[in-house]
């Protein structure tokens, strides 16, 4: 596989991620083929993979430990903290409290004294940004994670942590983590652009949409597949299922299957470095990597461009961010200030 430079951390990544979201009670209980299908990705020449705590509650990072046993300076190793890990409220988000806790756990379980890149796996409205990134520094500075990035963050807050490293001499954000696929285009207007101009690598969860873009969920048809199970309301969007009826014949006449347009679609975008593969069985993954030397020409990409506008999510956005909605009064001043004389 060929590589590209995280962002400008100067590690060199493949433009395929492992991810590991689904190894374990959450996704595939059979560890032993969970292992297989780590050594198939390396095998392969993929040389980066992610997991999180939250991912079967820990079982997928200690599915991966297991995995990378004689193998670990050989991958570039990201893992994620934020999600809940317990009923202690403590026990989650984004403070030093936590994310210092959550790192040695995660280390525990992945049989390893450092990881190659450490993510909070989503903004936390309750700690202030600086907390967050003083204690992200000194996971560095001790030698414990190598570089540290975001995970769903909205443009904005990008912004607002890079402009709080550098004001503070703390170290930043080098990679953000967003949901990006051919259905799933909003990150074209503002995160991806800002990520860019920063420097930050990208590594883009869900390039599937979901198992949309497999096109084993049809319009007409009711979704019995191991995602359907999760109750995600995309996999019944008339409006999603619409644009994969009309993808489908654009992938047929480029003579290759939707799975390899999408992954390819993926990783053409100049501000992604790498995507993440989110197999649950070794036939998906098998069916993955085969599609590693898939590149789409122009006219293809203006094809799906017409069905999939840039810069536009297509139907019920379901992929994880979370936008504060104001009540009605935050947005109205005092009586007596609402006047101009």
């Amino acid at each position: 596989m060929k590589y590209r430079t995280l962002g400008r951390t100067g590690i060199k990544v493949t433009p395929y991620c492992l991810g590991a979201m689904m190894f374990g009670a959450m996704g595939n209980p059979d560890e032993d083929e969970c292992v297989r299908m780590v050594h198939r990705a390396l095998d392969a020449g993929i040389n980066f993979v992610d997991t999180a705590d939250a991912y079967s509650h820990g079982g997928s990072e200690e599915i991966v430990g297991k995995a990378l046993k004689g193998r670990r300076d050989d991958v570039v190793l990201a893992t994620k903290a934020h999600l809940p890990m317990g009923d202690d409220p403590n026990h989650r988000g984004n403070s030093r409290r936590w994310l210092v806790r959550a790192l040695e756990d995660s280390l525990r379980r992945l049989q390893t004294d450092h990881v190659d890149l450490f993510q909070v796996h989503r903004p936390d409205p309750d700690t202030d940004i600086e907390e967050t990134l003083a204690a992200l520094t000194d996971l560095v500075r001790a030698g414990k994670i190598r570089s540290f990035g975001s995970s769903t963050f909205l443009a904005s807050d990008i912004v607002e942590a890079q402009w709080v490293a550098e004001r503070r001499g703390l170290q930043r954000f080098r990679t953000e983590q967003p949901p990006y696929s051919i259905l799933d285009r909003g990150i074209e207007r503002e995160v991806l652009p800002v990520a860019q101009r920063h420097g930050m690598g990208t590594l883009v969860w869900s390039p599937l949409a979901g198992g949309l873009l497999t096109g084993r969920y049809r319009k007409g048809q009711e979704p019995d597949t191991h995602r359907a199970g999760f109750g995600f309301r995309y996999l019944s969007d008339d409006r999603r299922l619409e644009a994969v009826e009309e993808l489908i014949p654009v992938a047929k006449e480029a003579g290759m299957p939707l799975t390899h347009m999408a992954m390819a679609f993926a990783i053409s975008h100049p501000g992604v470095t790498s995507a993440i593969l989110g197999p649950r069985t070794m036939d998906q993954l098998d069916d993955l990597l085969a599609g590693a030397g898939t590149t789409l020409s122009d006219d293809v990409l203006d094809a799906i461009d017409e069905i999939a506008p840039p810069g536009v999510d297509i139907g019920a956005l379901d992929m994880g961010y979370t936008l504060q909605t104001p009540s009605g009064a935050a947005l109205r001043r005092p009586l007596p200030q609402r006047s101009a004389a």
